[in-house]
């Protein structure tokens, strides 16, 4: 039998940056036919130096863009409601009131923009963590909104959104007669 031929002796599989694996094939305790196999890492710091590696990669594509409705995690928004009405407020340090847009449809808003970072002529960057460039969030909301009294403010880098809620979605009181 091919099996009896590999008791005992170790294979290694794959070697394409992966942590190898070793596997021993033994015979079972009971009298059942069978194998068992026990896979043990060569390395366990290797392994955990691809993992690393594998990770860094996946969070350096735009893995992320693909997952979720806006283009990264930019800008952070938190929602809240007041009464009958919706609050938002954005974060968006560094972006000039005038590159930004905001609109309003239904129960969608979307805000859109752009953050521009500039660096000194004949300059080396060495460390570059601040994020830069074009960015579009869309937020859908759990009731319809009234388009035309959004009320927007933005001061010190934090936008504020007042979101009236649309007359045709605010819970109305019947008369019983």
């Amino acid at each position: 039998m091919p099996l009896e031929s590999a008791k005992g002796q170790p294979k290694s599989i794959g070697d394409h940056g992966r942590p190898k694996l070793e596997i021993m094939w033994s015979r079972p305790l009971t009298k059942a036919w069978g194998v068992n196999m026990i896979a043990a890492f060569a390395d366990p710091f290797d392994a955990l130096f691809n993992l690393q590696r594998a990770l860094e990669r996946r969070l350096m594509s735009n893995w992320l863009d693909e997952q979720t409705t806006s283009q990264g995690p930019f800008p952070p928004i938190n929602v809240f409601q007041q009464g009958d009405d919706i609050l938002a407020i954005v974060e968006l340090p560094g972006i000039e009131k005038e590159s930004l847009q905001v609109q309003a449809k239904e129960n969608t808003i979307r805000i859109a923009g752009k953050k521009a970072i500039s660096y000194p002529e004949a300059v080396s960057v060495h460390r570059r963590e601040r994020t830069f460039g074009e960015f579009d969030r869309t937020l859908s909301l759990p009731v319809q909104l009234d388009p035309d009294h959004i009320k927007a403010e933005y001061r010190d880098g934090i936008l504020a959104l007042h979101l009236p809620r649309a007359q045709r979605d605010k819970p109305r009181t019947v008369e019983i007669s």
